[in-house]
């Protein structure tokens, strides 16, 4: 499992049941105390066992997710199934006490080489466990493209959805890479990859914190 390298960004997270109608003069600085985050389960076709690690940034105000395998391509001898890879984290976050948190932006980067006519697309999803909301964000790509990539989800301080005061909830991040051929030549191989050419991937995602009620 390669590690995880965490930016000093500032941060934010969707959840449940606190509902989200402070507004940012709520906002606190991170505290003092550093979370803990460990990965519960991690599934999919884009991260194999042993493929991602997570790491939390000193100043407590971001956590990375770095993935080694993480690739989706069609084209060429690619198998049908290639065209599509996930990976869903499931996260126990461990915050210190007297304090909640939201996501309020994630980034993502990694690296396309896309035909004329192929397109391709990032997608990702948060939970919190048992909440029934679910925050999705798209991000589209289109060939001709041979370049690194970068997409940012971002969310409005009125949108977050804050995880619960004084209960354990689990924090699910699901993500999906897909690849389309469209009219591109079927000979031609297309790709998309969440890891940039140097192998080193950055989805960062950014907390933000506010403090619980008192009692």
């Amino acid at each position: 499992m390669r590690a995880l390298l965490v930016s000093a960004a500032v941060a934010a997270l969707f959840a449940s049941a606190l509902p989200a109608q402070a507004g940012p003069g709520s906002i606190v600085d991170p505290p003092p105390d550093r979370i803990v985050i460990d990965i519960a389960t991690v599934n999919g076709s884009g991260c194999p066992l042993g493929t991602a690690a997570i790491a939390v940034s000193e100043d407590n105000t971001a956590f990375t997710v770095t993935y080694s395998e993480y690739l989706a391509q069609v084209g060429g001898g690619s198998s049908p199934t290639a065209a599509r890879r996930n990976c869903q984290l499931n996260l126990l976050v461990h915050v210190p006490q007297g304090f909640t948190y939201a996501i309020a932006s994630a980034d993502y980067r990694g690296y396309a080489s896309l035909q004329r006519g192929a397109s391709s697309t990032e997608k990702a999803s948060y939970y919190f466990q048992g909440s029934p909301n679910t925050a999705s964000r798209t991000h589209t790509f289109r060939g001709p493209y041979e370049d690194n990539w970068q997409a940012t989800d971002d969310t409005d301080w009125a949108q977050l959805v804050w995880a619960p005061c004084g209960v354990q909830r689990n924090f699910n991040i699901n993500t999906e890479l897909r690849v389309n051929a469209g009219t591109s030549s079927p000979g031609a191989t297309s790709y998309m990859t969440m890891d940039s050419t140097d192998g080193d991937i950055s989805t960062v995602y950014h907390l933000a914190w506010k403090e619980c009620p008192a009692g």
